[in-house]
C-alpha cells in the first residue's frame, strides 16, 4: 500500500492530525485494535483550557510545579496559548462540553489554583474521541485500518518511508508514505497494574531503540492515585481525579484522612504507597461523602455505575483504591512541531515528548497537549511537503519478527532502567 501521509494510532492525537490535513492527500490512519479502543477514550476528567489571559500566569506556573520544574517552557507556553483554539475546533466537530447556559462549566482538579477544565460527564475522552472518529471517518480522504499492527519502520539513511506491519490474521504487509507520525499511545500494557489498555506497549519507543532515534525522560512515568482496587485480572479502572477536585478526600482504615488529595499526582500517590506499607494493607479507601448525591449522579455516572456493579455504592460507602501506572512523561524525542530526530517521522500524543509535562503531568493536560502538537505536526508536514520517489521493493523477512512482541517489551523496559539508573 502506498499512500501521502501515513498515521500510525487512531486516539486524540491521530484523528486531530488526520483532520487537519489538507483534503487532498490521502491519509491512511492504522490502529492495532479497533478504532475506539484507544486510552484517549478513556480519559474520564476532561481537558484544560486558557480561561482568558489573566489565567495565564497561574496555568503556567501549575504546569510546571507539577512537572517540578523540568517542563520545556516554551512547549507549555505553546500548549496554554493554543488551548482555546483546539476548543474552538473541537466544538465545531460536536463536542459537547458542560454548560451553564450558555457558558462553559470548569471543574478543577489535584495540583490546579482554580477551576478551568471543561468536561462532558466522566466521559470526555469518549465524547472528544468519538465525535474526532466519526468526521474522519466522513473525509474521504482519510482510510481507517483497524487490527492492524506495526513491527517496524522502513527506513533509509535515518529517513522514514513508512511501516510494516501485519493484519489481524498475520498476514504482513509494506505501507509506503511520504510522511509517517507516531501516534501509537502509551505503555502501560507493559506493566502488570495499569489503567491503560493492555494492547498499549510502547511499540514506537521500541523502534525508536532500534534505529537510534532520540527519545527523552523515558523514565518518566506518571502513577495515578486512585484506580478502584480489585483482585480481578485487566485494566485498571480510574478513579478520576475530578472527583478529589470536588471535594472527595482519602481515608486509611482507621477513617482517617492522611494527605492533601489536591497535590500533584505523585505526592498523592506516594503518600497513599506509605500509608498502605504502614498499614500492611493492600489499598486506602476514597470517600465521596462530601460529594452531593445528585453531583454524583450527573457529574461522575459512569464512575457511580461502574462501582455499583462492583458491589460499591459510592453515595453511601467508601471504595477501595490503589495507585497504578497510568501515564508516560517521556518518550520520542520531537521538537515544538512534532518532529523526530528521524526526518519524515513525527510523533504526537502520549508517545511523544515535547517536554510540556515534566516529571510530572498536571491533571487534564494529556488531552490538550495531545491535541496540540498533533495539530502542528500537520502543519509543519504540509509546509515541507516533498514526494518521495519509490523505485525499491520492499522485501519483508517475517522470520526477523517471529518474537518480536517479547522482544520489543524487554527493550523498552531496559531502556527505562538504564535512564533510571543514569538518573539516580
Amino acid at each position: 500500500m502506498r499512500t501521502d501521509i501515513l498515521i500510525v494510532g487512531s486516539g486524540v492525537a491521530g484523528l486531530y492530525c488526520a483532520l487537519n490535513l489538507p483534503k487532498e492527500k490521502n491519509v491512511v490512519i492504522v490502529t492495532k485494535n479497533k478504532a475506539r479502543r484507544s486510552d484517549s477514550y478513556l480519559a474520564q476528567g476532561g481537558i484544560c483550557v486558557l480561561r482568558d489571559e489573566n489565567d495565564y500566569d497561574s496555568f503556567y506556573e501549575d504546569t510546571l510545579k507539577a512537572g517540578h520544574y523540568e517542563n520545556n517552557p516554551d512547549s507549555v507556553h505553546i500548549m496554554i496559548h493554543s488551548s482555546q483554539e483546539v476548543i474552538a475546533d473541537l466544538v465545531t466537530f460536536g463536542v459537547r462540553f458542560e454548560k451553564n447556559g450558555e457558558k462553559f462549566t470548569y471543574t478543577r482538579e489535584g495540583a490546579h489554583s482554580k477551576p478551568r477544565i471543561l468536561f462532558h460527564e466522566d466521559e470526555t475522552g469518549k465524547e472528544i474521541t468519538s465525535h474526532l472518529l466519526e468526521t474522519a471517518r466522513n473525509r474521504e480522504n482519510i482510510t481507517i485500518i483497524e487490527n492492524y499492527t506495526m513491527v517496524d519502520l522502513i527506513c533509509e539513511s535515518n529517513e522514514c518511508h513508512g511501516i510494516i506491519g501485519h493484519d489481524e490474521n498475520g498476514v504482513y504487509s509494506a505501507v509506503e508514505a511520504d510522511y509517517t507520525v507516531l501516534a501509537t499511545g502509551g505503555i502501560g500494557g507493559i506493566f502488570e497494574h495499569s489503567t491503560n489498555y493492555k494492547h498499549l506497549t510502547g511499540d514506537a519507543i521500541a523502534l525508536a531503540l532500534k534505529y537510534g532515534i532520540k527519545l527523552r525522560h523515558i523514565d518518566y512515568i506518571q502513577i495515578h492515585p486512585t484506580t478502584l482496587y480489585t483482585e480481578k485480572e485487566g485494566r485498571e479502572f480510574l478513579i478520576s481525579e475530578s472527583v478529589r477536585g470536588e471535594g472527595a478526600i482519602l481515608l486509611n482504615s482507621k477513617g482517617e484522612r492522611f494527605v492533601n488529595e489536591l497535590l500533584p499526582r505523585d505526592v498523592v500517590a506516594n503518600a497513599i504507597f506509605e500509608e498502605m506499607k504502614k498499614e500492611g494493607s493492600k489499598h486506602v479507601w476514597l470517600s465521596l461523602a462530601p460529594i452531593p448525591e445528585e453531583e454524583i449522579k450527573t457529574h461522575f455516572p459512569n464512575i457511580y455505575q461502574h462501582c455499583l456493579d462492583e458491589g460499591y455504592d459510592v453515595t453511601k460507602e467508601p471504595i477501595p483504591v490503589v495507585p497504578s501506572q497510568h501515564y508516560f512523561m517521556g518518550g520520542i524525542d520531537v521538537d515544538r512541531y512534532s518532529k523526530t530526530s528521524m526526518e519524515r517521522l513525527f510523533a504526537a500524543g502520549e508517545t511523544a515528548c515535547n517536554g510540556v509535562h515534566g516529571r510530572n503531568r498536571l491533571a487534564s493536560n494529556s488531552l490538550l497537549e495531545s491535541l496540540v502538537f498533533a495539530k502542528r505536526a500537520a502543519k509543519r508536514i504540509i509546509e515541507e511537503y516533498t514526494e518521495i520517489k519509490a523505485d525499491k521493493e520492499i522485501v519483508i523477512d517475517e522470520s526477523k519478527y517471529t518474537n518480536y512482541k517479547e522482544e520489543y517489551k524487554e527493550a523498552v523496559l531496559a531502556a527505562i532502567e538504564r535512564e533510571r539508573k543514569s538518573n539516580e
